[in-house]
């Protein structure tokens, strides 16, 4: 699975809203410069996330971005669609749009599993569980794989 810049600045920006104190609105210019994001980049994913309905932004002096639910009810599988669409496509189709003939006829299955293994991973993990490190026992399962770590 490739991680777009967009969608790691959107995790990564979502991550210190979900960790500001007591849900205090965080302003651009803090969230840029806390995760070392180029400003206008971030600007333009708040805008997609604030669309997807993932934060909400106050005005004023002391405003910024806060996220509209609980981080513990805000997936990381949402915070990617909500900036680069569909978590697996092939070709940009869904996996289960695609066909092969021959050798390929049963590629589609694969496909399917793919995106199936990616959600399993990024919609059952939630911004708080990243924040705290409290991982589902899934995913730290996942890390504990023989190869997980290494690069293939």
């Amino acid at each position: 699975m490739h991680i777009t810049a967009r969608a790691d600045y959107a995790v990564r920006a979502m991550l210190t809203l979900a960790d500001a104190a007591d849900g205090a609105p965080v302003s651009v210019q803090r969230l840029a410069e806390e995760q070392d994001l180029p400003r206008k980049f971030l600007e333009a994913i708040l805008g997609d996330l604030r669309r997807a309905s993932l934060v909400t932004s106050r005005m004023g002096a002391m405003g910024g971005y806060v996220l509209a639910r609980p981080a513990g009810d805000i997936c990381v599988g949402e915070v990617i669609r909500a900036v680069d669409g569909p978590l697996a496509e092939v070709r940009g189709e869904r996996p289960q749009a695609t066909s092969y003939d021959g050798a390929a006829a049963n590629l589609r299955t694969l496909w399917v599993a793919v995106r199936a293994s990616v959600r399993s991973v990024l919609d059952e993990t939630t911004l708080a569980d990243v924040v705290s490190g409290d991982l589902p026992q899934s995913v730290r399962q996942a890390l504990e794989l023989p190869g997980a770590w290494e690069n293939r």
